[in-house]
């Protein structure tokens, strides 16, 4: 049932999801002259690999990493409104349509995130497909307290109810989804490339 609802929902969101991408695409083109996707290898169900896609929020020069790793200074002036009205993450429809993820499950993380993996195999948090969003964005946890959102993504264990997802997404698209560690950058900070 669950993967069900993810098709019917990914399938009534493509098209006004692309009518919001294709200039937000346009626009991070512009400001960061290549590619406005971004796609970075993820850890999904059972520990498998797969790609995942956004558009692009940050500098191309960025170093790789999670967003609570490289920090403000490189996020571009879209990626600013991207990330605050979550347009960057809409690509990953494409990922629910594949079967990689999710509407709704753990946020997947990079294979270098060794304690969060392990803490999440302890949990056996890998039996759940990854999400666009989850309980712990919702309650602001990212993934700098990896022991901390590991034992909230264990939340969702359990039978699955479209309520509780259609809440979680719900949360999240009124802005309760605040587990993303960059937070918003002022020109103030721009100046200041060490904070």
């Amino acid at each position: 049932m669950k993967r069900a609802f993810d098709l019917l929902l990914a399938l009534l969101l493509a098209i006004p999801a692309l009518l919001l991408v294709i200039p937000a695409a346009a626009l991070v083109w512009v400001e960061a002259g290549c590619s406005p996707f971004f796609l970075q290898r993820r850890v999904g169900l059972m520990r498998r690999p797969f790609i995942l896609i956004k558009l692009r929020t940050m500098h191309p020069a960025a170093p790789q990493g999670a967003s609570h790793e490289v920090g403000t200074a490189h996020i571009l002036r879209s990626g600013i409104w991207l990330r605050r009205l979550k347009i960057d993450e809409l690509p990953q429809i494409w990922n629910v349509l594949l079967g990689e993820m999710s509407f709704v499950g753990p946020r997947p993380c990079l294979p270098s995130q060794i304690e969060l993996i392990d803490a999440r195999a302890a949990r056996g948090v890998y039996a759940l497909v990854p999400g666009i969003t989850g309980p712990a964005q919702v309650a602001g946890i990212d993934m700098s307290t990896p022991r901390r959102l590991a034992e909230m993504d264990a939340t969702y264990l359990g039978p699955w109810h479209l309520r509780r997802d259609l809440a979680l997404i719900a949360a999240t698209a009124g802005s309760g989804g605040r587990g993303d560690a960059a937070t918003v950058v002022t020109d103030t900070d721009r100046e200041q490339p060490g904070r």
